[in-house]
């Protein structure tokens, strides 16, 4: 098997290579993945032995479009996964450069390995005010992977305004839990709005992401891609999940106390708080790496970050069983 470049949370494998254990005794809290997954529904079986129809991927859009609240200027293209689109954009778009807003803690990593692997040139900065008017690709995260701090529309579309002939991407996966942090209501003629359908609906298997856009764009990303991109299982219960309003407002709520909640844990055991989402909190400890190991003894795994050894990302525990589970770690390895 090829090793990919990037680390990312949910390595449980390697975890439980190096700690032991069976898959049934840990407790992985590395990913920004919703625990309480959205309820699958009996799929009918054309869904599986059919080529996907276009019926069926109008209705994903339609519901999309509802969720989003995309505007009808703009078009919507799925893709088999947002990270599909992360590798597509720079080999599609014109130019040779990017430059990536990484924010005051980083940002998620994809974005310049995959630029690089398409032969462009690099940069990174800290905020949108140091991105240059000639750069021919933007990529910035919002609500940012891993410290959840969000750029407000009016700084969105200011950076995509003073772009020249530049492309302004939004990676806007960890944005389902906070809508009003959007971009794709206010999004111009130079701005691609990526969606992650599987991390807030906790099926992030299911590989299903979006691409927002104007139509041209919208047009050379469809024909990257080719017919029949999104299978035929994902395409029916993705719309399924994104008509369910009832249940979307009621996930919104449970992440954001639960978030709070973990926050408020990890604080009480002299953790600071650097920033968080409904989905995960981004923590700092002077002995983080100690601690991430000291946790992965006890079978509990959390995301660590080489070229940030002070910082700990936690997602979120599923029920009172894995809180506690987290919280008797925390008591034998803080005390």
């Amino acid at each position: 098997m090829i090793e990919h470049a990037i680390e990312h949370g949910g390595a449980l494998d390697r975890a439980m290579a190096e700690h032991g254990g069976r898959r049934e005794d840990w407790l992985d809290l590395s990913t920004g993945i919703n625990p309480a997954p959205y309820a699958l529904s009996e799929i009918a079986a054309e869904a599986w032995h059919r080529l996907p129809d276009s019926g069926a991927e109008a209705r994903l859009i339609a519901a999309v479009r509802r969720a989003y609240g995309v505007p009808e200027t703009l078009e919507v293209v799925a893709a088999p996964g947002t990270q599909a689109l992360i590798q597509a954009l720079p080999r599609l778009l014109d130019g040779n450069t990017a430059t990536i807003v990484a924010g005051a803690s980083g940002t998620y990593g994809e974005h310049a390995h995959c630029c690089a692997a398409a032969g462009r040139k690099v940069h990174t900065v800290a905020s949108p005010e140091d991105v240059a008017v000639d750069e021919s690709l933007v990529v910035l995260v919002n609500p940012n992977n891993p410290d959840g701090h969000v750029w407000s529309r009016e700084e969105l579309t200011g950076l995509a305004e003073q772009l020249r002939d530049g492309i302004l991407v939004v990676d806007e996966a960890f944005c389902d839990a906070t809508p009003e942090a959007s971009v794709i209501p206010a999004a111009r003629e130079n701005i691609i709005v990526l969606r992650s359908f599987g991390k807030f609906f906790g099926l992030a298997g299911l590989r299903l992401g979006f691409a927002v856009c104007p139509p041209e764009l919208a047009q050379r990303i469809g024909d990257w891609f080719g017919p029949w991109t999104v299978s035929g299982p994902a395409l029916a219960i993705g719309a399924a999940a994104l008509e369910d309003s009832q249940w979307i407002a009621a996930t919104r709520s449970r992440l954001e106390n639960d978030s709070s909640a973990l926050a408020k844990l990890l604080e009480r055991n002299r953790f600071s708080i650097i920033g968080r989402n409904a989905l995960f909190v981004l923590a700092r400890h002077d002995d983080a790496t100690g601690i991430a190991q000291a946790l992965a003894r006890r079978y509990v795994l959390v995301r660590s970050f080489a070229d940030r050894p002070t910082l700990l990302r936690f997602g979120l525990c599923a029920d009172n069983v894995e809180r506690e589970k987290l919280m008797s770690a925390f008591g034998e390895i803080m005390s």
